[in-house]
């Protein structure tokens, strides 16, 4: 271990860094993601980024969208976030309507 002192906004603070080899750096590496597909296997799952109200539903069930096609418009602290479709597909579920109240990474529908 090292020990630093590093100074942020005037503060000052000290830090420990413990050094690692080459060997055990790369075993502990994360592994890369697989790549996406434009079409999901499954349907892929449309979630509320943050918690708010749902303001409008521009889509129903079974409708076609494209990727980039507005879903709906959650209302989050006074502002108007559009939701826009991930990818190509057809509406699986909406599982939330016109005044719907939702929390942080609440399903709002899924597109297969």
């Amino acid at each position: 271990m090292k020990k630093y002192n590093v100074k942020v906004n005037g503060n000052l603070y000290e830090i420990e860094i413990e050094e690692i080899d080459a060997a055990s750096a790369a075993q502990s590496a994360p592994k890369a993601a697989p790549a996406q597909s434009n079409a999901p296997a499954n349907g892929e799952k449309v979630t509320a980024p943050m918690p708010g109200n749902i303001l409008s539903v521009k889509v129903s069930n079974g409708q076609s969208v494209k990727k980039g096609d507005l879903l709906m418009v959650l209302e989050a602290m006074k502002m108007e976030n559009e939701i826009m479709a991930p990818c190509d597909g057809k509406i699986g579920s909406l599982n939330v309507q016109k005044g719907s109240t939702v929390n942080s990474g609440d399903l709002l529908c899924s597109i297969s």
